[in-house]
């Protein structure tokens, strides 16, 4: 039993750590600080006055409706269309598409019709779903039957033995393990269980970070442009290099830089230097902060930084600044992403053409095989503890696809076409989030004990800083992997 409980409490500190870096990364997922610092309330997870509960013999956990329905409830903080609550399209107040939104309240109907069940999201609110995965699950009695969560909280509950595996009430040839046409999971690095899922949608595989730039700039430079260089195999670190030496000026001749090489946050930088160099910080037991490909990521950026000193000097004060400066035209490359554009401008608003490309490849990468984006946004996982959970699965799975299959009905990615301006660019934001990679660093609370500021300022060397904080990192990871 103690070391159950010291368990929990690891889970509960390491949970609390990662609050420490939230503000650092764009997650339109993430709730506003006001949900997070919310706390649950008996009010909280009360099913509605219109579903009396009553467990038939031998249920035991499961709860049922006064006429023998199984109610099925997906712990949240945040309302989700259309569930057993809802009876008309317009129970959803910013519903756009009716004829959308009348398949999706139909599909419900239909499953309730097909499983005999009631299926409800319970508000638990942020904190509340982690006080309740911490207390509820080890009792025996989840709150809940499916957990809705974030992966700083949810990738630590499953590898803490909180969830089920899913090849516990998925079958060897269901959807998730074959096609992935409605569902998918999330594998972990030197783990054979999967216990994380989530509903299959294109928008979620387009929220990479391409190496963006300023193409006029490299027309007036006489540059080759990069996407021709990617396409013929020859968009390389070397070749990225000379670019970024290139495209850094000073203008006016009065000694001091005025258009940078580059501009954008260290976080994405880093994450897509180590991809592109077919590495990672920490995507499994093993921290791999001091792998040489990671040290060569790493000093790739001291030498922008403070060799080459092509990279605009890093403002700790204001993020935004950062991502911003291609936009005033003071630098040539930058990291781009369809939020950083409708935040701060896309062709022709800002004066110039905008193209966007994958990262170079780097000397211990592979072209073929390099991943190209974080993994990132919410996933499920059912508890240990729930009972009939291949039932549970079955009625998620169907009220995820709503859509019967047909894909182009839940595919609507004309937002992001729009926001990446060119098919060109949208095409390469698209081939990227097919190859995604779960690297747990950002979600391991590590908080001012990692950042490249001192390496961008010249205080540490890559091999020096990846000595000093290898240890850091690794214990946080063992939080993970008890």
């Amino acid at each position: 039993m103690k070391k159950k409980m010291n368990k929990i409490l690891a889970l509960g500190l390491t949970v609390a750590m990662m609050f420490s870096i939230a503000g650092c990364s764009k997650n339109t997922d993430t709730p506003s600080n006001s949900d997070k610092t919310s706390t649950p309330t008996a009010e909280a997870t009360k099913l509605p006055e219109n579903t009396p509960t009553a467990k038939p013999s031998g249920s035991g956990r499961a709860e049922y409706t006064a006429d023998g329905k199984r109610i099925i409830k997906v712990g949240t903080w945040y309302e989700h269309y259309y569930t057993s609550d809802h009876h008309a399209i317009e129970d959803n107040p910013e519903v756009t598409d009716v004829e959308l939104a009348q398949m999706q309240l139909d599909n419900m109907r239909a499953i309730e019709e097909k499983y005999n069940v009631e299926f409800r999201f319970i508000n638990l609110t942020w904190n509340g779903i982690i006080e309740s995965i911490n207390t509820s699950i080890m009792s025996g009695k989840p709150d809940v039957d499916i957990y809705e969560t974030d992966l700083q909280f949810g990738a630590p509950a499953a590898l803490s033995g909180y969830a089920m595996d899913i090849s516990k009430f998925a079958a060897p040839d269901s959807d998730i393990f074959k096609d992935q046409a409605v569902m998918s999971y999330l594998s972990f690095t030197g783990i054979n269980n999967n216990y994380l899922f989530r509903p299959v949608a294109k928008t979620s595989q387009l929220g990479g970070n391409p190496l963006s730039f300023n193409l006029d700039m490299l027309k007036q430079a006489g540059l080759e442009n990069p996407q021709d260089l990617y396409d013929r195999g020859e968009w390389t670190w070397d070749k990225f290099r000379e670019y970024l030496i290139a495209t850094t000026k000073d203008t006016n001749g009065d000694g001091s830089t005025d258009i940078y090489g580059y501009s954008g946050w260290w976080t994405i930088l880093l994450e897509n230097l180590c991809m592109s160099n077919g590495t990672s910080i920490a995507s499994g037991a093993k921290e791999t902060l001091s792998s040489p490909a990671t040290i060569e990521a790493m000093d790739f950026i001291y030498k922008m930084y403070n060799e080459d000193h092509t990279a605009s000097p890093w403002n700790q004060d204001d993020w935004d600044t950062n991502n911003k400066l291609y936009a005033q035209q003071q630098s040539c490359f930058f990291t781009g992403a369809a939020w950083i554009f409708k935040e701060f401008g896309i062709s022709p608003d800002v004066g110039f053409e905008i193209a966007c490309v994958p990262w170079p490849t780097g000397p211990s990468g592979s072209y073929e095989n390099n991943k190209m984006m974080k993994t990132a946004g919410n996933y499920y996982f059912i508890p240990n503890g729930v009972e009939d959970p291949e039932l549970v699965y079955n009625v998620f799975h169907d009220w995820s696809n709503w859509y019967q299959g047909d894909t182009e009905l839940r595919d609507d990615v004309e937002w992001f076409q729009n926001m990446m301006m060119t098919e060109r660019n949208y095409n390469y934001l698209e081939m990227m989030g097919k190859r995604e990679q779960f690297d747990m660093w950002g979600n391991l609370g590590l908080g001012d004990n990692f950042s490249m500021v001192p390496i961008m300022n010249g205080e540490k060397t890559a091999a020096q800083y990846a000595e000093e904080t290898k240890n850091i990192v690794q214990e946080a990871l063992d939080q993970y992997f008890k």
